[in-house]
């Protein structure tokens, strides 16, 4: 098929992966996609951000870029039509993100279907964090339009699709299609000893985390239980990355007196993680948004490593406790730390969920190509025969 693959976003983060990686399946499955997006040029690096779109959010009031955003769908949406009336799609793919109708005004401009993938409630996730939404009411009518109008709705997770279908999408019109990840990317990996030879953490048990740190991923409370009695000695933590906390972390990490076992390798090419991952005995999920599907926890799989996560609904769509991942009770005070306690104690169990989650890639086919075959699948049941060459006529 031909695809015409839409997006908004900018940073070079988990968001790119996500893209990058969907894009490069469906070209490798055959398709022709052609890819409309921000031109912000080539960034390696995890988590780097473009710099000028922050300045101006920080510099206006919120009110007026909300409306700066939801003015830019008239400027992509004349990208998309250029595009589409020389590419002939047979089918749109979107990314969503708030204030974005560029996808949905092209199919109502000119019949091409829409498939729409949401990583999140963006009116949700927004109204809670940096102060809020200024026009709230904009921002849902913008939300539910653009839901409303895919021919499919693809969230990340079931939990996700409950939000979706609040808004009255219909329960034919959702697929959940969770992250995936890349099993190429990944098997070069090295062996554990040697990645953590390459470290100089040849002796160490090692407890690993991969991202952008925030505040409320709970990895201060890693860093408080290796303080603790309970603590292997030779237990070091390793950060896959950096983020706004890291200066608190290492400052604690020092007081406690463990400030030689906590390493952050700071941003890092996206090339380099499997490298770092695999260095892991036990792979951190200390806390997750209700709705996400982390990447993190899919690499984490893929190269085989013991996970500790919350009892989340979201990640039972995947983990199943004891099984392919140990998982604590977040209510519970302390039963993070008893687990972590559990899991450096026990090898026999580190090694059993560790393979059960490598399995677990396979069984539930948690890759990009994966998804891409699900992708298809659904652009072809859009009932393109009911309007013959739409794309193309366009």
């Amino acid at each position: 098929m031909k695809i015409l693959y839409h997006h908004r976003t900018a940073s070079k983060d988990g968001q790119a992966v996500h893209i990058d990686e969907m894009i490069e399946a469906l070209r490798a499955n055959g398709h022709e996609v052609l890819v409309v997006a921000p031109n912000v040029g080539e960034q390696g690096e995890m988590g780097g951000k473009v710099s000028w779109v922050h300045h101006l959010k920080a510099a206006l009031p919120k009110a007026i870029y909300e409306l700066l955003e939801l003015a830019y769908s008239l400027h992509a949406y004349r990208k998309l039509k250029a595009a589409a009336r020389q590419f002939r799609p047979d089918v749109i793919y979107e990314r969503y993100n708030l204030y974005l109708l560029a996808g949905t005004m092209l199919k109502r401009r000119l019949g091409i279907p829409l498939l729409l993938e949401v990583n999140s409630p963006l009116v949700f996730e927004r109204s809670q964090h940096s102060g809020g939404l200024a026009l709230p009411w904009l921002a849902k009518w913008a939300e539910g339009t653009a839901w409303r109008s895919a021919d499919y709705v693809l969230p990340v997770t079931h939990v996700l699709a409950e939000y979706v279908k609040a808004y009255g999408v219909p329960d034919e019109r959702v697929s959940v299609i969770p992250n995936g990840i890349n099993e190429i990317h990944f098997a070069s990996a090295p062996h554990i000893a040697t990645a953590k030879a390459q470290l100089g953490l040849a002796n160490a048990l090692v407890l690993g985390f991969t991202g952008f740190v925030r505040d409320w991923h709970g990895v201060d409370r890693i860093i408080d239980w290796m303080a603790s009695k309970y603590a292997p000695e030779n237990s070091h933590l390793l950060v896959v990355g950096d983020g706004p906390v890291r200066q608190d972390l290492e400052a604690q990490a020092h007081r406690l007196g463990v400030g030689d076992r906590v390493t952050f390798t700071g941003v890092v090419h996206r090339d380099a993680v499997p490298g770092l991952v695999a260095a892991f005995d036990i792979a951190l999920q200390p806390a997750v948004t209700s709705y996400a599907s982390p990447l993190k926890l899919m690499e984490y799989m893929a190269l085989g490593k013991a996970i500790i996560a919350p009892r989340a609904q979201n990640l039972l769509e995947i983990l199943k406790d004891e099984h392919n991942a140990l998982m604590f009770d977040e209510s519970s005070a302390g039963d993070l730390q008893a687990k972590l306690t559990q899991l450096c104690d026990n090898a026999e169990l580190r090694s059993r969920i560790a393979q059960e989650a490598h399995k677990t890639i396979t069984c539930q086919e948690l890759t990009w190509l994966g998804n891409a075959r699900k992708v298809a699948t659904l652009a072809q049941q859009c009932n393109l025969r009911n309007v013959p060459d739409q794309g193309r006529q366009a």
